[in-house]
């Protein structure tokens, strides 16, 4: 958890100002939460490689951007610190907040599933103590968890899912004057997705994908990652794991068949894979979802 939390700019900032961790948990799929206290202090973030959602929880009446002092915080109140996006804060008096960070590639997948959209397409902007009742009653849920115990985990993991869809459906706006450049085709981007999803239990090369998309495999590529937001493989691995975790759910399986049915060599390759994602075994994982 350390080193995963550690990478995180926002993270390693509050660890070298006035904030005190009460707790914090890497969630799987590229996230991780933590909850703070912070008081009479001033923070400045320069975030790379992660967005942040921020919740407050108790106070922050008197904590605000410093170039937007007439606007303050208060429970409830949300706030979005978008990868690269430098803010500056200032925290005069107490504030408990809860902090959802995630990846550009969980941006990317949840924007492709949810809006059928290049991540390249679409914005995340920097918002300031909005209100999303939904957005924030899934954050103050986050706090209420014992991330120490498996089981719980994965309902953090479940909600911080939720959260980011939230987020996305809600917030995201298409970027502007935008002129596009390389790429696939919105028609080959989808039927990409669906080649790809029917043959999840089968050996995927790099060379397959390009000769199905009738481009070369260095090409198809570079495509792939300027429509996807990621490599092949990782979208290839994201998609595995989440039809494992299905057919876990619905028990029908053995973990050898899963293993096959989601094209891994071997359980034990299996099982590699899913603990490193989600810190879990697959066995325990389907106990907790029974």
């Amino acid at each position: 958890m350390n080193n995963t939390l550690n990478r995180l700019h926002v993270f390693n900032r509050l660890t070298h100002s006035n904030a005190q961790l009460e707790g914090a948990a890497a969630m799987g799929d590229g996230m991780a939460v933590a909850i703070w206290r912070n008081r009479l202090d001033a923070v400045s973030y320069a975030p790379q490689g992660h967005h942040t959602l921020s919740c407050y929880l108790d106070g922050g009446y008197n904590t605000f951007l410093r170039d937007r002092p007439d606007q303050r915080g208060a429970p409830g109140r949300l706030c979005v610190l978008p990868d690269q996006q430098e803010t500056d804060w200032v925290i005069n008096g107490h504030l408990r907040f809860v902090h959802l960070y995630f990846s550009p590639e969980q941006f990317a997948s949840q924007t492709l599933a949810l809006l059928d959209r290049e991540p390249r397409e679409m914005c995340l902007p920097q918002q300031t103590f909005f209100d999303n009742p939904r957005l924030a009653s899934l954050c103050q849920a986050l706090p209420r968890l014992d991330w120490r115990d498996p089981g719980q985990r994965l309902l953090g993991n479940a909600l911080a899912h939720h959260a980011v869809a939230q987020l996305i459906q809600s917030h995201v706006e298409p970027r502007r004057n935008l002129h596009l450049k390389g790429g696939l085709s919105a028609t080959l981007r989808r039927r990409m997705i669906e080649w790809l999803d029917s043959r999840l239990d089968q050996s995927i090369t790099l060379s397959a994908m390009a000769t199905e998309a009738a481009l070369s495999a260095t090409h198809f590529a570079h495509m792939f990652r300027i429509s996807f937001g990621m490599p092949p493989h990782v979208w290839l691995q994201a998609r595995r794991l989440a039809r494992a975790r299905q057919l876990l759910a619905q028990n029908q399986l053995s973990l050898t068949d899963v293993a096959m049915a989601c094209g891994y060599s071997s359980p034990s390759h299996f099982s590699n894979r899913f603990r490193a994602a989600l810190d879990i075994t697959p066995s325990r994982y389907r106990e907790l979802n029974q």
